[in-house]
C-alpha cells in the first residue's frame, strides 16, 4: 500500500500532470491529487486503517496539525485515541467502537485535548472505505466548541426558573436523579416550602413585589449550602442535601428555616412572610424522585398546620395522600354515576314547632361503604374541582323536591342548600338557578343559599351583583355559622343577605355559658334590627329551645325536631305532621 506520508503536495501535482491527456482526467489521475484538495480543506482530515482493537493514523493533513498542534510526525501509527485524554469513559467512544467493528459510518461530539492540554469539542465525522480487502477508515475532524458552549448556555438558561435564577421543576429532578444515584453511602435531605398566602402579597402589594420577595427567597436558599436549589411551581420551592446521617438532617432544615426568618425589604416594602416546610430523608443510591415526593407529603400536611413548624415525612402521610388520590377517583366515578342525594333536615318554629322548611343536606351513596357524610369527601371534592361538577345537579335535586313537597301546601317550605365559595366564585348562580327553576318549576321563594362568612371578605368583581341578581330573582341568602369566622357587622348591612344562623357551638354550651348567652343574644338582635330570619342549629334538648325562645329566636334547627332523613323519610314525616297541608293533600 502506497504511504501516503511521503508524498508532498507538489509530488501529487506532478503526478496529476502527468496524466493528463488534453481531455478529462483519468479516474487514477483524480485519485492521485485528491490528497493536494485535502491539504487546503479547514476541517482537519485523517486516515486510520482498523487494526484488531487499534486504529493506527496512517495520514492528517496540515488543518489537523493546527487543530491538535501535533504534527504528522508525532502521530502517524497511533491510534487517535490519544486525544481524548482521561477521558475515554465517554459514551460516545463506544458507538464508535461498535460502527468500525460492523464497518459503518458514525458521526459523534467528543471532548478531545490538544498537545497543549487545552480542550475542544471535536463534532467527528467517520466513513469506511475499502481499497482491496483492506478497510480504511476517512474522518473529518471539526472544532465545535463555540457551538457547543453556545448550547450548553441555552441548556442552562432553559433549565432555570427565570425569575429566581434557581433551577426549574423539571431540572431540579433530572439533576437530583442524576446526582444522588451514584453513592450509597450517603443520607439525601429534601426540603420543600412555599409561601403562605401568596396570592393575597401578589393582590395586596402587585405582581412586582411578589416576583421580588420570590427572587429574594431563591437568593437566600442558595446561600444555605444545598447542593441543588429549585423553584417547582408558582411558590414552592425544593432543596436537596447531601449528608454524611441523618442526624444532621434537623439542624439543615433550622438553618433552612432560619434564612427565611427575618423580614423581606423589597421595593420599599418590609414584608414578614411565614413558610411551611416539609421534608423527607432517604439514602442516596436509591430512588431521589420517591423523596422528593416524599418531601412534598409532607409539606402538603404541613400547611394544614403551618404554625406547627417544619413536618418531616411520616408513613401516615403518605397513606392520607393516597387516600386523597383514591377518593378523588371515586368521587370521579360518583358524580358520572349520579351517587350522590340529599338528606333532609327541618327547620321549625321555636314556638309552636311548626315546621318552616329544611335544610338539604348532601350524602355520598358509596356503593361498597354506603351513605357517606360531607366532612368525609366535601374538602376532597372541592380540592380536586369536582364539587363545581355538582353545583347545578345539586340545586335540581332540591328544586325538584321542593316542588314536590310544595305542591298542595297552603304554606310552602322553604330549602337550604349550602354553597361553597369556590362554587359561587366560578358559577354564574344567578343564571344558573334561573335555569334550575325553569327546569324544574319551583318558585324562586322556596330557595336559599347557605354561604360562609369569608364571602364577605371577597371583593372579586361582580360577586356583589350576584348576590343582588339572585336577590331580584328571589332566591334567599344565609349566612351560616354566623360568629365563628369573619363577623363583619357592616356586611350585613351591604349584602342582600335575608337569614343568619347561629352556630350549634353557641347553642351548646348555652345553659353552662354566661358568655354564650351575651353573643346568642346579641345576634338574635342583629338579625331582628336588620330584618334577618335567625335559625338557631343544634338545638338537642327542651331546655335549649326554652332559652332561645326566650332570647326571641324564631326557628330552630337540630336532633330535637328530627334528623336528616332522606327524601322519602322526609315527606313521611310531614305527612304525618300534616301542618301546612291543604285538603288535597
Amino acid at each position: 500500500m502506497e504511504d501516503f506520508t511521503k508524498l508532498m503536495p507538489s509530488d501529487f501535482a506532478k503526478r496529476a500532470s502527468s496524466m493528463s491527456n488534453g481531455g478529462l482526467l483519468s479516474s487514477s489521475a483524480v485519485r492521485s491529487i485528491l490528497p493536494t484538495l485535502v491539504e487546503g480543506l479547514t476541517d482537519g482530515i485523517v486516515i486510520a486503517q482498523p487494526l484488531g482493537a487499534n486504529a493506527p493514523l496512517l495520514y492528517v493533513n496540515k488543518s489537523f496539525e493546527r487543530l491538535t498542534g501535533y504534527t504528522r510526525n508525532e502521530v502517524i501509527g497511533k491510534d487517535c485515541r490519544y486525544l481524548q485524554g482521561s477521558q475515554r469513559d465517554q459514551p460516545e467512544i463506544a458507538h464508535i467502537r461498535a460502527a468500525i467493528q460492523a464497518a459503518e459510518p458514525v458521526d459523534a461530539t467528543l471532548r478531545n485535548y490538544r498537545k497543549d492540554g487545552s480542550a475542544f469539542w471535536n463534532s467527528l465525522s467517520l466513513r469506511p472505505a475499502w481499497v482491496g480487502d483492506e478497510l480504511l477508515y476517512l474522518g473529518i475532524l471539526r472544532d465545535v466548541s463555540a457551538i457547543r458552549q453556545a448550547h450548553l448556555a441555552l441548556d442552562r438558561v432553559a433549565n432555570l426558573d427565570g425569575t429566581t435564577g434557581c433551577l426549574n421543576r423539571q431540572s431540579f429532578i433530572l439533576a437530583a436523579e442524576a446526582r444522588f444515584a451514584k453513592d450509597a453511602t450517603a443520607t439525601l435531605l429534601v426540603v420543600k416550602l412555599d409561601v403562605i398566602g401568596f396570592h393575597d402579597l401578589n393582590t395586596g402589594y402587585g405582581f412586582e413585589i411578589g416576583d421580588a420577595i420570590l427572587s429574594e427567597t431563591g437568593r437566600r436558599l442558595r446561600e444555605v449550602g444545598a447542593a441543588l436549589v429549585a423553584r417547582m411551581g408558582a411558590n414552592e420551592f425544593a432543596l436537596a442535601f447531601e449528608l454524611p446521617d441523618e442526624a444532621g438532617a434537623r439542624s439543615i432544615v433550622t438553618l433552612v428555616s432560619a434564612a427565611l426568618a427575618t423580614d423581606f425589604v423589597v421595593a420599599g416594602a418590609n414584608v414578614s412572610l411565614r413558610f411551611a416546610i416539609g421534608y423527607a430523608i432517604g439514602h442516596t443510591g436509591g430512588s431521589a424522585i420517591s423523596v422528593i415526593r416524599n418531601a412534598g407529603t409532607a409539606l402538603w400536611a404541613g400547611k394544614s398546620d403551618p404554625l406547627g413548624g417544619p413536618r418531616q415525612f411520616r408513613n401516615a402521610d403518605y397513606e392520607e395522600a393516597r387516600r386523597r388520590v383514591r377518593m378523588t377517583r371515586e368521587l370521579k366515578v360518583a358524580v358520572a354515576n349520579d351517587e350522590f342525594v340529599y338528606h333532609f333536615q327541618p327547620q321549625v318554629d321555636l314556638l309552636t314547632g311548626e315546621w318552616l322548611g329544611a335544610e338539604a343536606l348532601i350524602r355520598w351513596n358509596h356503593p361498597l361503604f354506603g351513605s357517606q357524610l360531607p366532612g368525609s369527601f366535601i374538602e376532597t371534592a372541592e380540592r380536586s374541582g369536582l364539587l363545581l361538577d355538582l353545583t347545578e345537579p345539586s340545586l335540581t335535586t332540591v328544586a325538584t323536591f321542593a316542588r314536590r313537597v310544595n305542591a298542595h301546601r297552603n304554606k310552602a317550605l322553604r330549602f337550604s342548600v349550602n354553597v361553597s365559595a369556590a362554587e359561587f366564585l366560578k358559577h354564574d348562580m344567578a343564571e344558573m338557578l334561573d335555569r334550575v327553576l325553569q327546569r324544574t318549576g319551583a318558585e324562586p321563594g322556596w330557595l336559599t343559599l347557605e354561604i360562609t362568612e369569608s364571602m364577605f371578605l371577597n371583593d372579586t368583581p361582580g360577586v356583589m351583583d350576584a348576590f343582588e341578581r339572585l336577590r331580584q330573582i328571589g332566591v334567599g341568602l344565609s349566612v351560616d355559622d354566623f360568629g365563628t369566622g369573619y363577623s363583619n357587622l357592616r356586611s350585613l348591612e351591604t349584602f342582600p343577605v335575608t337569614e343568619i344562623k347561629i352556630d350549634r357551638t353557641f347553642v351548646k354550651e348555652l345553659a353552662t355559658s354566661p358568655s354564650k348567652m351575651v353573643i346568642v343574644r346579641a345576634i338574635v338582635d342583629l338579625g331582628r334590627a336588620f330584618g334577618l330570619t335567625v335559625v338557631a342549629e343544634g338545638v338537642e334538648t327542651e331546655v335549649q329551645r326554652a332559652m332561645l325562645c326566650e332570647l326571641g329566636c324564631p326557628v330552630g334547627q337540630g336532633y330535637l325536631f328530627g334528623t336528616p332523613t332522606d327524601a322519602e323519610g322526609f315527606a313521611a314525616s310531614l305527612a304525618r305532621i300534616g301542618s301546612g297541608a291543604t285538603d288535597a293533600a
